[in-house]
């Protein structure tokens, strides 16, 4: 059986992501068939067994998830056209009083902390900003088959078989869209329920049969709910919370 490289393995079992990899194994955190590997770029049989030791489980223990309820006119990443990102956002103040977490808000809580996905600078709702490579390969590595579910405020006169489409049909750029869940909430209100997240999917869908999005919220990505978090406030992913 060929031999895959030791992080490309790693990643793929979940464990950690491929750069956490290489540095674990740089520090002798990795154990192969119970032996440590400190060898960069080191291949191995994908039937041996991959395990980390005490000090990288610590450190993975003691990385934390933030859950932000973004605001409008703030972009998810990096700072661009002067507008601030949403990791500017997680400071004392803005901690959800609510938050039953254990966890009291430390500036290295900030550390290498980034998105987990985006929401565009005109959509607010809920934002995942994670230390954790695991969680981030969760939600946004090529083969992340995690819902979100938006609710989508909308104007203008859907074409007739418009919603038909919106659930299935469609494409983007030249490329047919996976299959979503698309339903009316009210006279002006869609619900959809997507597996992928192309650049402003939702809005292009929506200009497609005839309508204009005037308002979008993310209210849920997998099996976490934006609930009662106010807009601008945030709070930490409680230990008994999974995507």
């Amino acid at each position: 059986m060929e031999k895959i490289r030791l992080s490309k393995l790693m990643s793929e079992q979940g464990l950690c992501s491929r750069r956490e990899a290489d540095s674990y194994i740089e520090r002798g955190w990795v154990l192969v068939d119970g032996k440590p590997v400190t060898e960069l770029g080191a291949r191995i049989d994908p039937a041996q067994r991959i395990t980390l030791n005490r000090a990288a489980l610590n450190q993975q223990q003691a990385r934390v998830t933030i859950l932000l309820n973004k605001p409008v006119g703030y972009v998810s990443g990096q700072a661009e056209d002067g507008h601030k990102p949403a990791v500017t956002l997680i400071k004392a103040e803005s901690h959800f009083p609510g938050d039953t977490s254990t966890l009291q808000f430390h500036p290295r809580h900030l550390m290498g902390i980034a998105p987990a996905g985006r929401l565009d600078i005109d959509s607010q709702g809920l934002l995942v900003l994670t230390q954790d490579g695991r969680i981030a390969k969760q939600l946004i590595g090529e083969e992340s088959a995690i819902e979100k579910e938006y609710l989508v405020r909308v104007q203008g006169n859907l074409v007739g078989n418009g919603l038909a489409l919106l659930n299935h049909g469609l494409k983007l750029d030249g490329v047919a869209l996976e299959p979503a869940r698309v339903t009316w909430l009210n006279d002006d209100q869609l619900r959809f329920i997507l597996r992928e997240g192309k650049k402003r999917q939702i809005r292009r869908m929506c200009e497609l049969v005839g309508l204009k999005v005037t308002g979008l919220k993310r209210v849920r990505i997998g099996k976490v709910k934006l609930g009662d978090l106010p807009v601008g406030q945030w709070r930490y992913l409680r230990d008994n919370e999974t995507f």
